[in-house]
């Protein structure tokens, strides 16, 4: 899967799980900060997995939510998963 239909994807993901306007969600980058630019919580951060385990077909292993900061943190192992 390329890089730039896992960003669209996960925006899709974000605009499903987060109530944020749709504006803040398309204008971000992949240096997006989840906690600060996005506002997930930790709560936020947990549907956001199941959303992304459930849309990817794939399971977070040996990982933790601390291990992504950004969406480019994210998307890096979304890519990798899925290659």
């Amino acid at each position: 899967m390329k890089r730039e239909e896992i960003i669209e994807r996960l925006k899709d993901l974000l605009l499903e799980t987060d109530e944020r306007s749709a504006a803040a969600i398309e204008s971000c980058g992949e240096d997006a900060d989840l906690a600060t630019d996005l506002g997930l919580s930790s709560v936020g951060m947990l549907y956001l997995v199941i959303a992304i385990e459930e849309s990817f077909g794939i399971l977070f292993e040996n990982v933790t939510m601390g291990d992504f900061v950004t969406l480019r943190d994210v998307v890096d192992y979304l890519e990798e998963k899925t290659k």
